[in-house]
Formats: C-alpha cells, sequence, structure tokens
C-alpha cells in the first residue's frame, strides 16, 4: 500500500512540476448559434524548439493538423489551412488558460484551459457509428496490404510442400480497424484459416504486444505469420489469395508463388542426436526475428535452426551447467554444407557463462553472431553459422572450401546462452539484413517420435532430432 501511494504521488509531482508554456492539451468549446463544439488541441515542442501540433473536434469526430504555432511574449497564434481556421489567444499569467478568437469565415470567441495529461488521453474524437462502413462503401477496406517476399515452396520432413511468408497490414483510415479472419486460398479451396485466438497467435505488433492484436489502431501495422502445409502429393499453386476479414469486410491480396527451388546442401554437423531448436515452423522465435537493418524489415532468420546435442536424459549438458564443456555440442566440428567461399568471418570474441542472460560483450549489429562464417554458396544465396569458439576458425575470407571440410568448433560467443550452432541460408550476404530463404538438406535421418526414418532433400522443422550422415 506505501508503494502504491508513493508511486501515485511521484506522478503527482512530476506533473506539478512540468515546465509550462504553450506546449500541451487545452480544451474548450466553440458555440454557433444553438449549437455547441468541444475541441481539444494538442501542442507539442519538438527539441528544437518548433511548435507542431492537432486540433481534435470531438463532437465532429474528426481532427486536423496545426499547419503553425506562433508564441510571442504570451501572444498565440495557431493556424489550422485544412479547415481555413486560426486561433489568436493570449496566455494568462500562470500559463492555464488561452484567451482568444477562433475565426473560420466568421470569428467565434474561444477560451482553451489546460488539461491533465490523463483527461487529454480519454478526449478522443469519436467518429459517427456508419463511418468506417460509409468509408468501405466508397473507397473499400482501408487497409495496406504488402508481402516483402514472395513464399518458396520447400519440402519439410515428414512430408508435403510447406510456404511461410508474411503480410504486413498498416491501418489507412483514421479509425480503429478489427481483423476477424486471414485465410489462405487456392482458387476457391481454402488452404489455411486463422480466426480467434490463432488469428491473434500469428500477427505481431510493433512498439509494444497488446493482448489483442487483433484491434489495430489508425496508422498502426500488424504482420501476420502465415504458414501453408500441403498435403503429400498436393499440387503447387502458382499463385495464393490472401483473404482478410476486417470488421466484417473482406479485403483481398494476391501473391505469386516463387517458382526457384531451395538450395540443396550437406550436412552441418556430424553425429546424432542434434535437435533442431528454434527450427523452421510458424510459432519458432526465429519465425519472428523482424529485425530494421539498413532502412528495411528483414526477416534473415526465417528459416534458422539453433542445432543442440541432447544426451540420452534428454539435457544437453552433464555436469556443470555454468561450465561450456559440460555441453554435448561443445567443440563439435562444424561443417562446410556445399563447395562454397568465404566471404566473412570473426574470431575474436570471447565465449559466454551459459545462462539466459550471461554475455561476455555488449550485443550489437557486429557481436549478435559471436565468431561466425559466412560461405558464399554461388547463385545468391549465403550460409551463415554462429557462435563458434574464439581462435577455432579454420577458414579466412577468400578461401575456397569444399563440402565436408571443417570450418571450426562450436561454441558459445554472442547472443547464445549455451554452446550450439546457428544456422540460416539468407539471399544476401549480410547475416541480418537480408532474407531468410528455405533450403534442404540431402540426406539425414529422424531418430525421434515424430516422422522418424531416413529422409532426402528434405528441411528438419522445429524440434526435430536428427542424426547426420558419417556419424563417428
Amino acid at each position: 500500500m506505501k508503494r502504491s501511494l508513493l508511486l501515485i504521488l511521484a506522478a503527482a509531482v512530476s506533473w506539478a512540476q512540468a515546465p509550462l508554456g504553450v506546449e500541451g492539451d487545452w480544451q474548450g468549446t466553440l458555440t454557433v448559434g444553438p449549437n455547441s463544439l468541444r475541441v481539444v488541441f494538442h501542442i507539442n515542442k519538438g527539441s528544437d524548439g518548433l511548435y507542431l501540433g492537432q486540433i481534435d473536434s470531438l463532437d465532429q469526430g474528426s481532427r486536423f493538423p496545426m499547419d503553425s504555432v506562433q508564441l510571442t511574449g504570451d501572444s498565440v497564434r495557431i493556424e489550422a489551412k485544412a479547415v481555413r481556421g486560426t486561433f489568436d489567444g493570449t496566455l494568462n499569467a500562470d500559463k492555464s488558460l488561452i484567451k482568444g478568437t477562433w475565426t473560420q469565415g466568421a470569428p467565434l470567441p474561444l477560451e482553451l484551459t489546460r488539461m491533465s495529461p490523463a483527461a487529454a488521453a480519454a478526449a478522443k474524437p469519436v467518429p459517427p457509428p456508419d463511418f468506417l462502413a460509409n468509408m468501405i462503401k466508397a473507397i473499400g477496406v482501408p487497409m495496406d496490404i504488402e508481402i516483402p517476399l514472395a513464399p518458396t515452396p520447400f519440402p519439410g520432413q515428414g512430408g508435403g510442400i510447406n510456404m511461410a511468408y508474411e503480410l504486413h497490414l498498416t491501418n489507412a483510415s483514421p479509425v480503429e480497424l478489427h481483423l476477424s479472419k486471414i485465410e489462405v486460398l487456392n482458387g476457391g479451396a481454402s488452404l489455411v484459416a486463422y480466426e480467434g485466438t490463432d488469428l491473434n497467435g500469428i500477427l505481431q505488433r510493433f512498439g509494444g504486444d497488446p493482448p489483442d492484436r487483433r484491434a489495430l489502431g489508425s496508422g498502426l501495422r500488424a504482420v501476420a505469420y502465415v504458414w501453408v502445409r500441403l498435403a503429400p502429393g498436393a499440387p503447387v499453386p502458382q499463385t495464393l489469395r490472401n483473404r482478410i476479414t476486417v470488421d466484417g469486410y473482406p479485403v483481398e491480396s494476391t501473391v505469386t508463388v516463387s517458382a526457384v527451388k531451395p538450395i540443396v546442401l550437406g550436412p552441418p554437423l556430424r553425429g546424432s542426436d542434434w535437435v533442431a531448436a528454434n527450427g523452421p515452423s510458424n510459432t519458432s522465435a526465429h519465425r519472428r526475428a523482424l529485425m530494421p537493418i539498413d532502412g528495411r524489415l528483414h526477416d534473415a532468420q526465417r528459416f534458422a535452426i539453433d542445432w543442440v546435442q541432447m544426451g540420452a536424459d534428454g539435457r544437453t549438458f552433464t555436469g556443470d551447467q555454468k561450465d561450456n564443456k559440460s555441453y554435448h555440442a561443445y567443440g563439435s566440428e562444424a561443417l562446410a554444407v556445399a563447395d562454397a567461399t568465404v566471404s566473412e568471418i570473426k574470431d575474436d570474441i570471447p565465449q559466454n557463462v551459459p545462462g539466459p542472460t550471461s554475455r561476455a560483450v555488449p550485443i550489437t549489429l557486429e557481436t549478435i553472431g559471436g565468431n561466425h562464417v559466412v560461405l558464399d554458396l554461388g547463385g545468391g544465396r549465403f550460409a551463415f553459422y554462429a557462435h563458434f569458439q574464439p581462435g577455432s576458425l579454420k577458414v579466412k575470407v577468400g578461401d575456397k572450401v569444399k563440402r565436408g571440410q571443417v570450418l571450426g568448433l562450436v561454441g558459445n560467443s554472442g547472443n547464445s546462452t549455451e554452446p550450439h550452432l546457428h544456422f540460416h541460408v539468407t539471399d544476401g550476404n549480410s547475416a541480418l539484413g537480408s532474407e531468410g530463404v528455405p533450403y534442404v538438406l540431402e540426406s539425414f535421418e529422424i531418430v525421434g517420435a515424430v516422422a522418424p526414418g531416413p529422409k532426402t532433400n528434405a528441411l528438419p522443422l522445429e524440434g526435430a532430432r536428427v542424426k547426420f550422415p558419417d556419424s563417428k
């Protein structure tokens, strides 16, 4: 109880001590004959001293920008060109009131009273109940749909073809939109549909993670992570139709399925009981690892795998959990998956103590992969290996390597919680500033309970327990 009181008091002191000027939130009422219109002026002061703002007309459900805010002494002048309106007023001594005149054709007296942040947050313009319906009837669903990367079909370990891609959905309306369904269709046939909790689960929001990600505020974006699996033997469609239902109205976007075949690779490791942790799936942490690099969002880790090695007890280590040498993967030889050219290496980052928060160096774009190797596989494909032991790399930039050649030893450097090999394939030489693309392994065996047995030209999916060829 005492702690709660202290927090409340601290907030009150912060508000009382806030520097006062024309910046802030102001409320007033315009009287036009028998009608009254409530208005709220929001005025912000930028770090460069520039005043900017917007005006909410609460009873009309509208919002429009201030084109200029000028403060000369205690005199305030505001221009709003969108409605051909101006306001001229004077701040009182304690900066709690601006008394003046609103001119929009005829001049009208207007007094603006300073609002508390809580009151300003609660005072929102409310559009008429039929506003969105009328907008949709006039122009369609006001949503921008972008598909950054066309889906590339690839076979998974259990047979059948998989396609993974994203829908970037931006609300281009002034009101909140509500997503109720996303469906992927091949002609008239539904391949996958997301509703309710399933729909909420495939959505990602930026700048916070609200419980209901289906409600999309004005100007906000949500990313929908789509995963389509075709039954074994089913033909691969040339195009997919994405139907998004918004407030009861459908909007569609069509994407052409890529005709590019996944690159066929050899094993990145030797031995058995390697588990594809965070491996390809629609719920993997790697699947949701969108990063803004060089001014653009990239999902380089779309099909990445963290290869950890399990013991007979189902754990990845034996002995001291804080000792890297206790982990079964530690010191394993990482292998070139194809004849390739080494295009990038890093070999001087110290190792972490195993654990969720222990990092030997600050994590940056340069250190996130720890000691690593990038192989140019040709054809615009690059293989990224991460988290090697320092000083263990056997190659240098420009080297020509052969499939199966040892690149270095598995360790625990960079953004890593325990010894493992992170591996993914991209369409560019930047490990994170490029797009993750699917690939397949020429030969491996599933030794777990899910889809056991030998596999050829397939991609191990999340949680698969794998035996690689040439086991020692």
